[in-house]
């Protein structure tokens, strides 16, 4: 609540009256000690400020790589978002559909409607290891928001990253750095893959804010192909030592 109090509130990204979704990594059954989906906490923190700024509702949904009921359940996010009278809502088949991207190597793919459909998108992954493409962080976290054969994707998946960025325009980003997965990612499973930073990280420049994440792994924003792809085409900036960052210790 501090980090999005720091760039100006809620009430900044939300009006009232809005139709909101929050958009966690839930992708794995884990418990939220492995820091394989965004920690529960976060989650909840955002469900609670959204509403306090007068949305008319506020969904949390992600398309989960291991069984959508299990993962909701023991991320422990199910039962935070309930805490905060937030709906979550499972992927429906019936409610993806074929999109134009305009990508340069993505030209369409299966869009989750009810991701797209809101009037106010906030993004929240969670900061962590991935055998692919170095960390998974904001931008990779759209692969939760499409349908299709993901799998297809990893043959390309820093183009693919950037390609879904380019797409989806959430209003917020914040990054999950309480506890980080820093080996054996994207799902882990022993906490000693982990480690606690305590941290979160809010912006609005989606790059710029991965940039902040990938450091927390000793990597430069430049170690990361799709974050100097992101770059070259106008996504975001990743200089970090030119943007204004503040930094709240509380």
């Amino acid at each position: 609540k501090e980090a999005v109090a720091a760039i100006g509130g809620m009430s900044r990204f939300v009006s009232r009256g809005d139709k909101v979704v929050v958009k966690p990594n839930i992708g794995w059954d884990r418990t939220p000690e492995m820091a394989a989906c965004t920690n529960p906490e976060v989650v909840k923190a955002l469900v609670e400020l959204v509403q306090e700024a007068g949305a008319k509702s506020v969904i949390v949904i992600d398309n989960t790589t291991n069984q959508a009921r299990r993962c909701y359940i023991r991320s422990g996010i199910q039962e935070a978002v309930k805490q905060a009278g937030g709906t979550m809502l499972f992927v429906d088949e019936h409610r993806v559909r074929k999109m134009s991207l305009g990508g340069e190597w993505l030209k369409d793919w299966d869009i989750v409607l009810d991701v797209i459909e809101a009037d106010k998108i906030i993004n929240v992954p969670i900061a962590k290891h991935h055998s692919l493409c170095r960390v998974t962080l904001g931008m990779k976290n759209w692969l939760g928001g499409i349908g299709g054969a993901r799998n297809q994707l990893h043959q390309r998946i820093d183009e693919a990253v950037v390609d879904l960025a380019s797409f989806f325009k959430p209003a917020l980003t914040v990054l999950d750095a309480y506890r980080i997965l820093v080996r054996n990612g994207p799902q882990g499973g022993r906490l000693s893959d982990t480690e606690l930073r305590e941290t979160v990280v809010a912006g609005v420049d989606t790059a710029a804010v991965d940039a902040m994440g990938a450091s927390f792994f000793e990597l430069t924003p430049a170690d990361v192909p799709y974050l100097r792809l992101a770059q070259e085409r106008g996504l975001g900036r990743i200089d970090l030592e030119k943007l204004q960052i503040e930094k709240r210790k509380i």
